[in-house]
């Protein structure tokens, strides 16, 4: 983890997972994903950069919510958007 402080770590919340069955856009529209990332703002779950879609980023873009988290097993970094950085 980085140990540069974040301004945008204020905004993350407890949250749980709204779709823990994979990424809430991609089950709609029938895409597949690489990946999986939880939006620490709001509990959204998108995939990742790698995937065809990359609704983890669009959505961290859309509503203002640049915080994520690895929503893979084993796996607990975080991830700001707007600084492109581990967090």
């Amino acid at each position: 983890m980085s140990t540069i402080p974040d301004p945008h770590l204020q905004m993350v919340r407890p949250v749980t997972p709204r779709t823990p069955q994979g990424c809430e856009e991609c089950l709609k529209e029938g895409s597949p994903w690489v990946h999986l990332r939880l939006c620490l703002t709001c509990g959204r779950v998108g995939c990742c950069d790698s995937s065809p879609r990359r609704h983890a980023r669009w959505h961290a873009q859309n509503a203002a919510h640049p915080v994520v988290r690895s929503f893979e097993p084993g796996e607990d970094w975080r991830w700001c958007y707007v600084h492109e950085a581990l967090v």
